[in-house]
């Protein structure tokens, strides 16, 4: 029950206020999963590294904002009494990120060894797949020009691999940086490679169309694992499914109409499959599209009559 009156005019102090209980799991689970022995061997002088990545992974699952940012809520002087810390410099946290990134390769490594000895995973089935992120600056010797996601092809960037144990488990297990130049194939050996070791026999590698070449497939098969991927569609696939019905497709879901064929070929098995419901929400979906062009030359064709005219095809 309230039972005191709150002021009309909210004005800022310095109180500051942060989740408590997230860093309470960062510090446990830092300890539980050895980040100490892993982290502590490179750097040993100075501030302790152990102690900066306790706040700054408490500060990057809460706030999560720039490095700079970061910097500014750690040095607040509740939250390095609570990581038991002095003031620092903006400088020192950057140079810990430079050791994580030049020691990246043993770092995670290391981490690995760790989450499967401690853990007994049902299965290594790894979901894989690749990025890119965009880079406003020039500083970054890995900082290329190259296929942009995020359709800034005027900015250099850097690609990602992640590699990440498949469901019911969806815990991350690997992660790669390659130059912002390097495509989906190339960047996938070295995606596989850094877990590849870690999976169990008859494990299922999964991965889009865009790494899918027959050296990376043959490369997996040769690991004695199993693969699913997207397929780049070519002509005899094409005069496959203009013949669709004459396979005998098999129902797979009667509610939303999917029917698939199975064409086995020596080293591996095509699968292609048909929904009626994805059919009628893409033709929907291109009418839509079509009535939208339509009232758009209408529009243009009103507004634009001098000394212009509206192109629609």
């Amino acid at each position: 029950m309230q039972t005191k009156l709150r002021t009309n005019e909210i004005e800022p102090n310095e109180n500051i206020s942060f989740p408590i209980g997230t860093i309470c799991l960062v510090k446990r689970l830092y300890e539980s999963l050895n980040f100490n022995g892993i982290f502590g061997k490179h750097k040993r002088h100075g501030v302790d590294i152990n102690k900066l990545l306790k706040a700054l992974i408490s500060y990057k699952l809460s706030d999560n904002f720039s490095i700079k940012r970061s910097h500014e809520w750690i040095n607040r002087i509740e939250v390095l009494e609570l990581f038991d810390l002095n003031p620092f410099s903006e400088r020192t946290l950057y140079r810990v990120l430079e050791i994580i990134g030049t020691n990246r390769e043993e770092i995670l490594s290391d981490i690995q060894d760790v989450i499967f000895e401690r853990y007994d995973f049902e299965h290594t089935n790894i979901n894989m797949d690749w990025t890119s992120l965009v880079l406003h600056g020039n500083k970054a010797g890995l900082g290329k020009y190259g296929y942009s996601r995020d359709h800034r092809p005027d900015k250099k960037q850097i690609t990602i691999g992640v590699t990440e144990l498949a469901e019911p488990i969806n815990i991350p297990i690997g992660l790669t940086i390659e130059p912002g130049n390097t495509n989906d194939q190339s960047h996938f050996k070295k995606t596989y490679s850094q877990v590849r070791k870690r999976l169990k026999p008859e494990s299922l590698v999964i991965f889009d169309k865009g790494a899918n070449s027959i050296k990376n497939t043959a490369m997996i098969r040769a690991d004695n694992m199993q693969y699913i991927t997207a397929k780049k569609l070519n002509k005899s696939d094409d005069k496959i499914i203009a013949n669709f019905e004459n396979y005998h497709p098999e129902t797979i879901d009667e509610e939303t109409g999917i029917c698939g064929i199975k064409i086995k070929k020596p080293n591996s098995i095509n699968y292609l499959y048909f929904s009626k419901k994805l059919q009628k929400e893409q033709l929907d979906s291109r009418a839509r599209k079509v009535l939208r062009q339509i009232k758009e030359a209408k529009n243009g064709s009103s507004s634009d009559r001098v000394g212009s005219y509206y192109n629609f095809y």
